[in-house]
């Protein structure tokens, strides 16, 4: 699923190219406030309510709802002792 079908998904698909525009991808989506709504555009106190409703959501949510970021594994230490 894509940032624009979360979206939509939550009634809100108008803002997709707000998102787009700004590189609001899943890495960045669950550290935005109601501040970042507003500096790209989310006016409507009730639309950022639901957005920030849904980004609580994300949070919590133990299944990613985007790509699944790579995990970083611990560097081995090279030689054989």
């Amino acid at each position: 699923m894509d940032i624009a079908e979360w979206l939509r998904g939550l009634g809100l698909g108008k803002y997709a190219p707000a998102f787009a525009e700004n590189a609001i991808n899943w890495d960045v989506l669950p550290e935005l406030t109601a501040d970042d709504l507003k500096e790209i555009g989310v006016t409507a106190v009730g639309d950022r309510r639901r957005l920030l409703a849904g980004i609580a959501t994300l949070r919590s949510s133990a299944v990613p709802a985007g790509p699944a970021l790579p995990r970083m594994c611990p560097a081995r230490p090279s030689g054989g002792s």
